[in-house]
């Protein structure tokens, strides 16, 4: 590589968004820093296997697989057309990370496509969530496997969110998660490997929760989502975000390529509610979700006296 080619790419590097080139064959030519921290893949093993952009798997918020009818880079390169989306990229341990990705073709001097360049950004602030985390490291409110809220911080931040509730008429929305026969997991595959599963999955829903909701561990499998100022649509729709994300996680081991489902329980705060009265509610949900072939999302709002 030439001196002004390296100035380029230690420039790059240098950058904390992730960015890659597509050559015409939609193999990846450059990967930089960034990219590898985001994605935890490493550039040498990107470029030297000869990756296209579709390892990364990148879904919407439907579930959808967008490399399915072309990825957005490869696209690109067959149109011309700058590119904005927000997708979930597939982390090299398995669970989603939101991302905003932007697209651009590369042409030559005489206006030929030659490929694309894709730049891509997390949409999580990495400050706050450190600065969140250690202030819950320190009140012993995290859990340890998981690294996010154990059942002491879900109890403490319900509490005061039903007390915000009753005071400014925020409704306030729980979900109930429940991995689907996790039994089998260890079973299966040992309960290290079990442990990598709920690191998965507590990963894959923590990055994906709004800034003002909460995620943690409420013992085992199960997860408590905790959603502020939401309505029965929006609840059901975090939801079913969930549920597809969990789903399109997976762990890659030696043995094999785990994934797993998730249930899920919704309801909405009412009036007379209190900590144990609605996680109850939103349990009894997530039992109905499994009766009836789990996977799913069970929500009752009508039934819930509302505020």
């Amino acid at each position: 590589m030439t001196e002004t080619g390296d100035f380029y790419k230690n420039l790059l590097n240098n950058l904390y968004d992730g960015v890659y080139f597509l050559d015409q064959n939609k193999r990846i030519t450059f990967w930089n820093k960034g990219a590898e921290r985001l994605t935890g893949y490493d550039g040498s093993d990107v470029v030297e296997n000869g990756y296209s952009e579709d390892f990364l798997a990148p879904v919407n918020e439907e579930g959808a697989n967008l490399c399915e009818k072309g990825c957005p880079a490869e696209k690109t390169i067959s149109d011309g057309r700058i590119r904005e989306e927000e997708v979930y990229f597939r982390h090299k341990n398995g669970h989603r990370v939101p991302v905003l990705i932007r697209v651009s073709p590369i042409r030559d001097p005489g206006g030929k496509i030659i490929g694309a360049i894709e730049i891509f950004s997390d949409n999580l602030s990495k400050v706050e969530l450190k600065q969140h985390i250690e202030a819950l490291r320190q009140q012993s409110l995290l859990d340890p496997l998981t690294q996010i809220v154990n059942r002491r911080g879900i109890e403490a931040n319900l509490s005061l969110r039903l007390k915000e509730m009753q005071r400014y008429q925020w409704p306030v929305g729980i979900l109930f998660i429940d991995i689907d026969h996790f039994k089998v997991v260890n079973d299966r595959y040992g309960h290290d490997t079990g442990d990598e599963v709920l690191q998965m999955v507590a990963e894959t829903l923590s990055t994906n929760t709004r800034s003002f909701d909460l995620i943690g561990r409420w013992g085992g499998e199960e997860f408590i989502a905790i959603i502020i100022n939401v309505n029965g649509q929006t609840l059901n729709s975090i939801a079913e975000r969930y549920r597809l994300l969990v789903e399109q996680s997976k762990l890659v081991k030696v043995t094999g390529v785990i994934s797993v489902t998730v249930s899920i329980g919704a309801t909405l705060s009412g009036l007379d509610d209190t900590v144990k009265t609605i996680i109850r509610r939103a349990d009894n949900l997530m039992y109905r979700c499994k009766t009836l072939g789990r996977n799913q999302v069970c929500i009752d709002i009508p039934s819930v006296k509302q505020i």
